[in-house]
């Protein structure tokens, strides 16, 4: 009795299945190659060790000790990883506690609020120096011999820039940074975190 047509015709294909499926064992059994450094470093301290007299190491027995012995590959910023997340917070946190100051100040030295020279008003004085001036690094040499008022006016040497001045009680005047002033803040009030937020969010600043 004839196989059916249909059987017939599948013959050819289970035969090319299955020699695939052979030539594929012998191109990869035991030819593993890692991609990284780590796993190369240990499959070259595999090849190097000596093996048991009269016993030597299959090539299935090299790609494992090489798999149990690389390293973990290095791990990206993920929005999965606890530590990850908890930085993420931290810094929207920061971000929404100084962005009020950072704005004021922003909009005293670059707008048309105040020409050179100007006073600030005691509103605006009143929360640079308790948000700003107060935590400047050297705010006790800042005001010497005593706080008169805070005004806006050109750096001296760097004419193109403006900045905020203390204005002591006996007439002369300084120059404070307050992005300097910020960072003082921020690694007061968040210590764990400070380092981090001023390298990825604030300049360098002077004075």
């Amino acid at each position: 009795m004839a196989a059916p047509p249909l059987l017939l015709r599948s013959v050819p294909v289970l035969r090319l299945r299955l020699h695939l499926h052979h030539l594929h064992r012998r191109l990869f059994a035991g030819s593993f190659r890692p991609l990284c450094a780590a796993a190369a470093a240990a499959e070259d301290s595999a090849s190097t060790e000596p093996a048991s007299p009269g016993e030597k190491a299959s090539p299935e027995d090299k790609a494992s000790a090489v798999l149990s012995s690389a390293k973990e590959p290095p791990r990206y910023h993920r929005w999965d990883d606890p530590d990850y997340r908890k930085w993420k917070d931290k810094e929207e946190e920061i971000l929404r506690d100084i962005e009020p100051i950072v704005s004021l100040a922003k909009e005293i030295l670059h707008s048309d609020r105040y020409l050179d020279g100007q006073r600030l008003t005691a509103e605006d004085e009143k929360a640079v120096l308790r948000r700003l001036l107060m935590y400047h690094p050297h705010a006790e040499d800042k005001i010497g011999c005593g706080l008169d008022y805070i005004m806006v006016e050109r750096h001296p040497q760097f004419r193109v820039s403006r900045c905020l001045f203390v204005v002591r009680t006996n007439g002369a005047w300084i120059d404070f940074s307050y992005q300097k002033c910020l960072r003082a803040y921020i690694r007061s009030k968040y210590p764990s975190y400070a380092e981090r937020f001023i390298r990825e969010h604030l300049k360098r600043g002077s004075g």
